[in-house]
């Protein structure tokens, strides 16, 4: 990894123990309401930072993105808008937001998912529990929520003590975990188990995209998104592929209820022909060794 950019300096004066970094192209509206949910959240030492690869006008440019970014400052939250350019892919994306972070623990958060109020505090106390690699929050399509999929919950399992590493492959049968993220499965999930207000229940993944907590250290030492110079432009599943690395050595858990909402826009990546983990030999190691 590259050394370290310019921290990031919080207006309250506080330290951060959260950097939420949000990588963006081409979707205003969907920036803007990913920024109000952060606005809503009670988690108080946390600090914003996205970085635009637009092929024009920067998606923060327009007023309501700048409007939530004035209601995050007036509550004590840093946010710091820049452009990342030229194009490199998202690993690369990744690996600089990653550079730019100095807290604790980095939150991944796509632009197109908004948070209910109280998603980071319960990251932030589910991963410090739990010890793990990062904790995620499945985004919800709630476009779905009428399509109940029973069959596709039957791989749910709740760790039931610490969380433990695993070895993920796409031929493994915990890859089967993945239908638990699909749709408005979550909302589901969370329903069935009965939680009451403030509890949650960490469970066992193949991966986990939109919304991820990770420890910010343990990434690096994992190698976060090095891996990106031998990818094209154009690749898809680079978060899974830094998953995959940290849940083999430290693990990693999803944690009900989500409170993340899919927007359900279109996505911005229509090419997915490179799958990172299938033309990374690392990966293609991992899966080698766990069969």
């Amino acid at each position: 990894m590259t050394e370290p950019g310019p921290q990031l300096s919080a207006s309250s004066g506080v330290y951060p123990d959260v950097d939420v970094v949000i990588p963006t192209r081409n979707r205003p509206a969907e920036l803007a309401t990913t920024l109000g949910g952060l606005a809503g959240q009670d988690h108080p030492h946390f600090r914003v930072l996205v970085s635009d690869q637009s092929d024009d006008e920067p998606s923060f440019a327009p007023a309501p993105v700048q409007t939530m970014a004035r209601r995050l400052r007036l509550t004590g939250h840093e946010v710091q808008f820049v452009r990342h350019l030229p194009r490199r892919g998202l690993a690369e994306h990744r690996a600089y937001l990653l550079d730019q972070a100095s807290a604790p623990y980095v939150l991944f958060l796509d632009d197109d998912v908004w948070l209910e109020p109280g998603v980071i505090g319960r990251l932030r106390t589910a991963i410090g529990r739990l010890g793990c690699g990062f904790v995620g929050a499945a985004p919800i399509g709630l476009s779905f929520v009428e399509d109940e999929r029973p069959h596709q919950l039957t791989p749910f399992e709740e760790w039931d003590g610490p969380v433990e590493p695993e070895v993920m492959g796409w031929d493994l049968p915990e890859r089967g975990r993945a239908s638990l993220h699909v749709a408005a499965n979550p909302y589901h999930l969370e329903r069935n188990l009965g939680l009451r207000q403030g509890e949650w229940r960490a469970y066992k993944i193949a991966w986990i995209g939109g919304c991820v907590l990770y420890d910010r250290a343990k990434l690096l030492e994992c190698g976060g998104f090095d891996f990106w110079p031998d990818l094209p432009v154009e690749h898809a599943g680079e978060d899974l592929g830094a998953q995959w690395r940290v849940m083999a050595r430290y693990g990693g858990a999803g944690v009900l209820p989500s409170g993340a909402l899919h927007l359900e826009s279109p996505t911005t990546v229509p090419d997915r022909r490179v799958e990172v983990t299938r033309v990374i030999s690392e990966f293609q190691r991992l899966q080698e060794v766990s069969s």
